[in-house]
């Protein structure tokens, strides 16, 4: 395969809700180009993104699939995205990968959930949106509703680049040839409020348009265009039918004549160093220059093992070139590269900025990690993504006995695939915790385990993540000492601890002056410290949002050893922990369910006796309602099986961690028993 000049390059992501036809679009669009010769469907199960066995199962994606193909001389590079909210992490990921976001919308249900939200992060990474209004061939469609309605949510900017024509069997361009009719407004009006969006970011071109009255050519026009998708300052908007054609072509020609290069979408946001000693570095697209590539998806394949799928930002990777990871000073070597197509994995000789590929068997590779190929390069990485916080839980253990290692390296794998699933030991409870984005992430997760894996597992609800915090500032002190015999243990502590503001998380502060507490055992006591703080004070919690400061102690010359400051770093902070009035916190969540109209009271009320409240609604054009509000997550153990009583099993539902919240006295009074009745068993 040729390799492409980098202005030939085009990558865009697929996102938006479940449902919305984004597989059936990739496949449309592959089957329009010759790439594929017949169009599957996500029924069937033998789409080219949707390849794994669970989501032919599961007749959705599951997993963003990477496919390419060419059009008018243009290499597209396409990543089909998972919609629900639940796999949100593997749509947000392929946002740095790509220059274009294009958010699917399904023409029946209107803008649900995942829609705002990847709008929002698509914007938030400074991308080029488009959006594309898909199953218009449906019945009962109000078609200028939904664009009045886009516009009303995402702004005037959204303006429609092609409209439906001929009873919904066919689109019309409002840009490049404005000629014709449309079911709806005037394809004349719609090419003058482009034309009046475009110019409005070129002064010059805006002069001759307004005073001297000149038809602009999409050639003038291509410039500004551009400038106006990196600026935000245009969402064009296309209509497509994806399972019969309708509007595929059109789209086609949209992207390959107005979507952006990699010369010409925002640069990626690098920085360069660690800390507050970092600052912004732009890669540019220059095959010349020296390598930069940012993997934004790992795949543990079973036949093939560990494979990093990268986007080339900067410089020219060839096969069997040496490789740098990170700040890591060993570096690898590139034996095959890969560009993707689907489950395929079709060797090539090089790629240049812009283009998506893979490298296999490489161990040390892993998530969000940036290849270079200069030694001497300081530590460039990329600006990290936002993700949603995992907060559904599972408690997990083996069926058989001796399974316990096999389950950790198969978690570890998992963990390694997707950056919203975590995994989570409690020394404490003896609990293995998975967390993910709902019930169904994870259950997708239980499911490759017993299928991909074969391990069986069983599960049940996990502790609540509450955490402890103090609420006011205190000073601890402890002394230990040990003689028996030989060498005695002496290590001394003096510290206090400060409030830190709700969400914060820890800092340790050495403050010691004159040695009292030899530099060499401070590390010694930041562990003891940093162990009573993650096994928590008054519940068995970890303890956030604290500052601790060591300023003072005592040390003997012969006895004080690393162990006795441990002990002294941890006894003194549960001792000042102790003095602090020291609250618990527990995870609040923002919760949206899309219910039918009749159950909103139900819900509102249900919510109510959870200690959550409703913070807003929101009429869908499918005939349904969302329902926004905020609930403790420790009130929604087994909620699916309730909010399928209320709404006659018609509802669903997602949520989001908010923030953590001080839970009521009586709360507290019972955790803090349970804690010290587990302690005086043990």
């Amino acid at each position: 395969m040729p390799n492409d000049p980098v202005a030939s390059i085009r990558t865009l992501a697929l996102v938006g809700h479940g449902a919305s036809g984004k597989t059936t679009l990739a496949e449309s669009l592959m089957f329009q180009t010759g790439a594929i010769t017949s169009r599957g469907s996500v029924e069937k199960g033998n789409t080219v993104c949707d390849f794994d066995a669970l989501e032919k199962e599961c007749a959705h994606s599951l997993n963003a699939a990477v496919v390419n193909f060419f059009h008018q001389g243009q290499h597209i590079y396409l990543i089909d995205t998972p919609g629900y909210p639940d796999f949100s992490g593997q749509a947000i990921s392929a946002l740095a990968a790509v220059d274009t976001a294009v958010v699917v919308i399904n023409a029946q249900a209107g803008i649900e959930l995942a829609t705002r939200r990847m709008m929002k992060a698509a914007a938030a990474r400074g991308l080029c949106r488009m959006i594309v209004v898909n199953r218009i061939d449906a019945d009962h469609l109000d078609l200028p509703g939904l664009l009045a309605d886009i516009q009303e949510t995402f702004g005037k900017e959204c303006l429609p680049i092609n409209l439906p024509a001929h009873g919904r069997k066919d689109v019309v361009d409002c840009f490049f040839n404005p000629d014709g009719d449309a079911d709806f407004s005037s394809v004349r009006e719609a090419h003058t409020a482009l034309i009046d969006q475009v110019v409005e970011v070129d002064e010059e071109l805006m002069a001759v348009y307004l005073e001297q009255g000149e038809e602009l050519s999409p050639e003038q026009l291509h410039a500004p265009f551009e400038k106006a998708l990196r600026e935000g300052h245009l969402v064009p908007v296309c209509f497509t039918a994806a399972k019969n054609g309708t509007g595929v072509a059109e789209l086609l020609d949209v992207i390959a004549k107005l979507a952006p290069n990699p010369a010409e979408g925002n640069a990626p946001p690098f920085l360069k160093g660690e800390g507050a000693d970092s600052h912004e570095f732009h890669a540019e697209p220059d095959a010349g220059k020296h390598v930069l590539a940012h993997v934004f998806k790992v795949i543990i394949d079973p036949y093939v093992g560990k494979m990093g799928v990268f986007r080339v930002h900067q410089g020219t990777i060839r096969r069997d070139a040496q490789l740098f990871i990170g700040d890591g000073k060993r570096p690898f070597k590139a034996g095959h590269l890969y560009l993707l197509q689907g489950k395929e994995y079709v060797e090539t000789d090089a790629l240049l900025p812009g283009d998506i590929g893979a490298v296999a068997k490489v161990e040390e590779i892993e998530f969000d990690a940036v290849l270079h190929d200069s030694h001497d390069e300081d530590h460039i990485h990329l600006r990290p993504l936002e993700f949603p916080k995992p907060m559904h839980g599972l408690a997990v253990e083996t069926r058989r006995k001796g399974d316990e290692q096999r389950l950790f390296e198969i978690l570890h794998k998992l963990e390694m695939e997707d950056p919203t699933f975590q995994v989570e030991r409690h020394p404490s409870t003896n609990e293995t915790v998975i967390r993910g984005l709902g019930e169904l992430h994870l259950r997708a997760k239980l499911d490759k385990m017993a299928q991909v894996y074969k391990l069986e597992v069983d599960t049940r609800p996990p502790r609540i993540p509450y955490r402890e915090t103090i609420s006011s500032n205190a000073e601890g002190h402890y002394r230990h000492k040990k003689q028996s015999g030989g060498a005695g243990q002496f290590g001394e502590v003096f510290l206090r601890i400060e409030v830190l503001p709700r969400g914060a998380g820890y800092e340790f502060v050495d403050a010691v002056k004159g040695g009292t507490i030899p530099g060499i055992f401070m590390p010694a006591v930041e562990k003891g410290v940093q162990q009573a703080l993650d096994s928590g004070v008054i519940a068995g919690y970890p303890v956030q949002d604290i500052r601790v400061v060591v300023y003072d102690g005592k040390h003997h010359p012969v006895d004080s050893k690393e162990v006795a400051f441990v002990a002294a770093g941890r006894k003194a902070v549960i001792e000042a922990v102790k003095a602090a009035r020291p609250i618990l916190l527990e995870p609040i969540v923002n919760i949206e369910i899309v219910c039918p109209e009749s159950s909103i009271g139900d819900l509102a009320g249900d919510l109510s006796g959870k200690r959550g409240h409703v913070t807003g609604t929101q009429p869908r054009s499918s005939g349904t309602t969302a329902i926004s509000g905020e609930v403790p997550l420790a009130e929604l153990n087994d909620y699916q099986s309730r909010l399928r009583s209320l709404t006659s099993g018609q509802g669903a539902y997602s949520l989001e961690f908010s923030r953590y919240a001080a839970v009521p006295p009586a709360v507290q009074l019972v955790l803090m028993s349970q804690f010290k009745a587990e302690e005086e068993e043990e």
